[in-house]
């Protein structure tokens, strides 16, 4: 399962595992079809009611392996200066999706005898700039999160990661970024191929780990 598939980062992730051959399932706010889904659905995953009701429709497909959690948002602005609802809209859209999602695959997972999780944090987590005070706080409580997690499901055999993408080279990130910035700019489906790893067998060493994966800049 992929949260936030509708996004240039999750349809890459979703390309990418079915490329691999896996069956995903990719899950949105809306249910506008993923390339190389095999379903795609809708839901608000920043509320449990709409993760619960996701993960009823993935587990009556067959057994889950892994979940991609790709869902957030980004809002700018200073601990000052920022608008006042900016904490709470990141901490909803950045770790209350992936919070939920992990609640209810862990479960899932556990089942089927162990699985992989992979949660998409961000550089400015580990090495915040300023200028964007809520997202990073809001990414770097994903990466407590992950740590928690890998600990709590280590028992049964369930691997939780997260990776640390910094820019990422997409479309809309191409008319909104100077060319300096974009230079630095990491590709969508580079960054699919780490979490595509990162679910797989081989990676299977590898537990509460922090992945750079934003190149050289």
């Amino acid at each position: 399962m992929v949260g936030g598939a509708s996004g240039a980062l999750g349809r890459a992730v979703v390309l990418e595992l079915h490329r691999r051959g896996h069956r995903v399932v990719a899950v949105g706010r809306t249910a506008a079809e993923v390339p190389g889904a095999h379903r795609t659905l809708a839901a608000d995953l920043a509320e449990l009611e709409g993760v619960e009701a996701a993960f009823r429709d993935v587990s009556s497909m067959g057994e889950v392996g892994a979940l991609v959690n790709v869902a957030g948002g980004f809002v700018p602005g200073t601990v000052v200066q920022g608008r006042v609802s900016a904490l709470r809209e990141m901490l909803a859209n950045n770790l209350e999706t992936t919070w939920w999602s992990c609640r209810a695959a862990a479960p899932l997972l556990a089942r089927n005898g162990g699985g992989a999780i992979v949660n998409v944090a961000s550089r400015s987590a580990v090495g915040p700039a300023g200028g964007a005070a809520a997202y990073a706080i809001s990414k770097a409580a994903v990466l407590r999160l992950t740590e928690v997690l890998a600990a709590e499901l280590a028992p049964s055999r369930v691997r939780v990661n997260a990776i640390l993408p910094g820019v990422i080279d997409t479309a809309a990130n191409r008319e909104a970024m100077s060319p300096a910035r974009l230079a630095a700019a990491v590709p969508a489906e580079d960054i699919a191929a780490v979490i595509a790893f990162l679910i797989s067998d081989a990676a299977w060493p590898i537990s509460g780990a922090f992945i750079p994966t934003y190149g050289w800049s």
